[in-house]
């Protein structure tokens, strides 16, 4: 094998290191997105039941005249 050839190799696999954690990254982004995603919907799920347990009416009269 000539040095050339065991460079070219040394070069891909380095290449090919850094693809990988690249994608890795990626990867744990999307993941932590989607955590970020749920939370977001169980809050609004929370405060969407809260409003729900509200007297009817409750905000209609108010006066917002300055």
């Amino acid at each position: 094998m000539n040095t050339a050839s065991l460079a070219a190799a040394l070069v891909g696999a380095q290449m090919s290191r850094v693809q990988m954690a690249a994608a890795a990254k990626m990867v744990r982004m999307n993941a932590d997105a989607a955590a970020s995603i749920a939370q977001l919907v169980d809050a609004a799920q929370q405060n969407i039941a809260k409003l729900a347990k509200a007297a009817g009416g409750v905000g209609q009269n108010v006066d917002i005249r300055v």
